[in-house]
């Protein structure tokens, strides 16, 4: 079985337009990504005390987070105004080794940046979705 680095992830910002193009956010150095299936829950009285849930129902979603080295200052001016602007804006989570992804609507939840006066400035992000994301196999 193969094992996969952390920069296996690249996060990619969509440019909002009819034919859209993405970007590359930035290098990333750690990355996370959660898929959220929440259930749902009805359990009754004839369900003798065992927990009973609905087949095929529950609220999806996905987290990402992830940190870096920018790559673009237009890509962080873009995610800047988004998140000041509380915007869902397309992205594109690329699994680097197969190039398969994950696309869809998100909002920024949270971005920071820091630097050491000697050192490049890095950068974290968090995003959730909003509306139904794809997964295409390339």
């Amino acid at each position: 079985m193969a094992a996969f680095g952390g920069k296996d992830f690249i996060l990619k910002l969509g440019d909002g337009g009819g034919s859209e193009v993405f970007t590359m956010v930035g290098g990333l150095r750690a990355t996370s990504m959660s898929i959220n299936a929440e259930a749902i829950d009805v359990t009754h009285q004839g369900s003798a005390q065992w927990k009973t849930l609905i087949d095929g129902a529950g609220i999806k979603s996905v987290s990402i987070s992830g940190s870096g080295v920018f790559e673009q200052d237009a890509t962080i001016a873009q995610i800047r105004t988004d998140i000041l602007a509380q915007t869902l804006r397309n992205f594109q989570i690329v699994e680097h080794s197969s190039g398969d992804y994950f696309q869809g609507k998100f909002k920024i939840t949270s971005m920071e940046r820091a630097g050491d006066y000697d050192n490049e400035q890095s950068w974290s992000i968090s995003l959730e979705s909003s509306g139904a994301i794809t997964y295409t196999a390339v």
